[in-house]
Formats: structure tokens, C-alpha cells, sequence
């Protein structure tokens, strides 16, 4: 009679790995019947289903007219925003995060499986240059990634972070 001395990371790594095909199963019973116009159709419908959660946003016009109030400062002089609006920035999407010893980061190898912070459907970060801007969820339609922004965190909350 053998035993087998199993560890915690072993019995995560199993289950990792099952969870990997479970998915890969569910990825091939699917199969892939859509063309490229079903793609297309695929977008169209979260475009148009992007477009209806927009009643709690700030309209194209409400943000406008805040934009304006900002191009003029307290004495009533012009301020020049527009170069504002040519700044590049780094938007990032973080779906979660890990810690490691040097010692599992080079045990790393293709195929390997990074267990990370987060429960699957937990909504993901989106950062500009490292600020915490919105949650989201990740679509793919026909092999390709986007995100869907689910919560916008509000200017005033955002300039309270920055302090």
C-alpha cells in the first residue's frame, strides 16, 4: 500500500488543471458556427446594447458644456484645454493579481497556470496610468477581446484618490 503525500498546491494545480479542460470541452461543444457575418452581427448587438446602458452617463452634450466651463478659469480668461486632448496615456486592464517566489517564477513554463487573486466573474480594473478608472467585464465575440464597462468611477472620487 502506497500513499501519496499530497500538498495543498498539488491539489490546486488539479484542480487548475480540470477546471483547463473543463473549458477546453466546453470551448469544442460549442464549436465555432458563426461566419464572419454572425461576428459582425455579434457586435452590432453589444454596440446597440452599449448604447441603451448609456442613460445614466453624461451625454455628449452635458459633456461639452462641462468641458467649456473648464476652458474658462475664475478671472474669465480662456484656458487652451485642447492640449489637453493630444496627451497619450496607458490604459491597462488588470484581472487580478499574484504573488510568487523567485524560485515558482522560474518554474514558469508554456502551459502553465497562474492562479491570481480574483474569483472567476469578478468584474477587472481598468487603469489609466495607474489610476483605477472603471470595473469591467470581458466579452469575446468570435475570438476577439473587448471590454464592457460596468462601473465608471465618478471624476470627483477619482480626484479624491489622486490626493
Amino acid at each position: 500500500m502506497s500513499e501519496e503525500n499530497n500538498t495543498p498546491e498539488d491539489d490546486d494545480n488539479a484542480d487548475w488543471g480540470d477546471a483547463l479542460k473543463e473549458q477546453a470541452k466546453a470551448e469544442q461543444s460549442e464549436g465555432n458556427g458563426q461566419g464572419e457575418e454572425g461576428a459582425a452581427d455579434d457586435w452590432a448587438a453589444a454596440l446597440t446594447e452599449q448604447a441603451e446602458a448609456t442613460d445614466d452617463a453624461v451625454s455628449t452634450e452635458e459633456a461639452a458644456d462641462i468641458f467649456n466651463a473648464l476652458r474658462a478659469d475664475s478671472d474669465g480668461n480662456k484656458l487652451d484645454l485642447d492640449v489637453l486632448l493630444d496627451i497619450p496615456v496607458t490604459v491597462s486592464l488588470e484581472i487580478g493579481r499574484t504573488r510568487a517566489t523567485i524560485r515558482n517564477l522560474l518554474a514558469y513554463s508554456q502551459g502553465s497556470v497562474v492562479e491570481l487573486d480574483r474569483l472567476a466573474g469578478e468584474p477587472l480594473d481598468v487603469l489609466v496610468n495607474g489610476t483605477l478608472i472603471a470595473h469591467g467585464e470581458v466579452v469575446v465575440i468570435n475570438d476577439k477581446f473587448g471590454v464592457r464597462l460596468t462601473d465608471v468611477i465618478s471624476p470627483q472620487e477619482r480626484i479624491k484618490k489622486l490626493k
